[in-house]
């Protein structure tokens, strides 16, 4: 018999601090520490949200600015959520998954520029409001 059978540390196929292992490939991981990135998840969303409403009720930075705060505030959740809820890193498993994404946020934004543009078409197409009255009596 070979020396592998004999191996106590015999290679099986399953990912662990002694094997080598690609970027994103990162060995099994217990429940607790799901329990942990979820909690740090949603301390980071409440914090996030709660600091939107406070810049949105009070006068901590200049007015017109508030605008701008809240978009960055917008994205900083989109990726806080990304990483801690939906689990999208860079790892070469997540490949669908960001192509999903990619494709859900094209459809979403095809959607809502053709209806803006059939909207302002129809504005700019519609009748007077004047002539729209004559023509009803």
């Amino acid at each position: 018999m070979s020396e592998l059978e004999f191996d106590p540390h015999r290679y099986t196929g399953a990912l662990d601090d002694r094997e080598d292992h690609a970027p994103g490939d990162e060995p099994a991981e217990d429940a607790g520490h799901w329990i942990a990135n979820s909690n740090l998840g949603l301390g980071f969303s409440v914090i996030l949200t709660a600091g939107a409403f406070v810049l949105a009720n009070t006068n901590l930075i200049y007015g017109p600015s508030i605008p701008i705060a809240l978009l960055v505030l917008a994205v900083a959740q989109m990726g806080v959520h990304l990483v801690f809820f939906l689990h999208i890193t860079t790892g070469p498993d997540n490949t669908n998954n960001v192509l999903a994404l990619a494709f859900g946020i094209l459809v979403v934004f095809l959607i809502v520029a053709g209806s803006v543009w059939i909207m302002n078409h129809l504005n700019a197409n519609m009748m007077p409001m004047d002539q729209m009255i004559e023509m009803q009596r």
